[in-house]
């Protein structure tokens, strides 16, 4: 049986996302050269060039609703984490292209003004043209969840810093990584849980209905979402401690990651 759809809060996603961006503006605003030239973790990537990354994040958004929509959503949010490993050597490219010529703050500023003027602008029923299928704005908006909050963190890591990250956002990125490894793996014999966003039920096998699952995996959202995005391995969450897993099939080493 696949899982249920799950829908979203249009306004309060919306709002998440504007928020998430003006944390990571304002930190990115104030780090100093070498903080900027450290290594990102993210391939060959400075902190500098993560940073102007996560700005286009915003401006991409912006220039897509200012084009013409297209007629049919090819796309939902829960198969979009599938559908972006293609595509990353060219969303590199392209941010790249985009965002030279201009310091740091006046990108951030530009992709602010900018997505929040095309924001107020388009419903949540709008089909943007992108490159990984055609969605609607609501549904792409929570997937900027997801990469606004990957890179905040990566950014935390990176270069020391302690960005918040808004609970809205956490919970949206948690809930849809989880609904797609239900996806990926549809099934009832395995229970996840990460408290307190989301619990899923996922693999094939024996279907839990009442009273302990006998296979649970268990972790917190930050964990998860490093697993869910190659961040961290499933062996090396398991070692630290950061994942609990009980029963016989409650091992995702073979599902993760689920975006790269």
């Amino acid at each position: 049986m696949a899982p249920k759809t799950r829908r979203y809060d249009d306004a309060k996603i919306r709002a998440a996302v504007i928020a998430q961006f003006g944390h990571v503006g304002r930190a990115v605003g104030e780090l100093g050269p070498e903080q900027l030239e450290r290594p990102s973790g993210l391939g060959d990537w400075t902190v500098a060039d993560l940073a102007a990354h996560i700005a286009w994040i915003a401006d991409s958004l912006a220039v897509g609703l200012a084009r013409p929509p297209a007629a049919v959503a090819e796309l939902t949010a829960v198969e979009w984490p599938f559908a972006t490993a293609s595509l990353a050597g060219k969303i590199s490219e392209a941010a790249r292209e985009a965002l030279t010529g201009a310091s740091l703050p006046e990108l951030y500023d530009r992709a602010a003004t900018a997505m929040a003027r095309e924001l107020a602008a388009n419903p949540g029923g709008r089909v943007l043209q992108l490159w990984v299928g055609d969605m609607t704005l609501a549904d792409f908006l929570v997937t900027r969840t997801v990469e606004l909050v990957v890179h905040t963190d990566d950014l935390n890591r990176a270069a020391g810093l302690d960005i918040p990250i808004e609970r809205q956002a956490l919970a949206a990125c948690t809930r849809l990584l989880a609904d797609s490894l239900a996806l990926r793996a549809p099934g009832g014999s395995v229970e996840v849980r990460i408290p307190p966003f989301a619990v899923v039920q996922c693999i094939e096998g024996p279907r839990h209905t009442r009273g302990t699952p006998p296979n649970v995996v268990e972790t917190d959202p930050l964990t998860w979402i490093r697993l869910a995005t190659g961040r961290t391995s499933w062996a090396a969450a398991l070692d630290g401690a950061q994942v609990r897993a009980g029963g016989e099939r409650a091992d995702l080493s073979a599902l993760l990651p689920l975006m790269g």
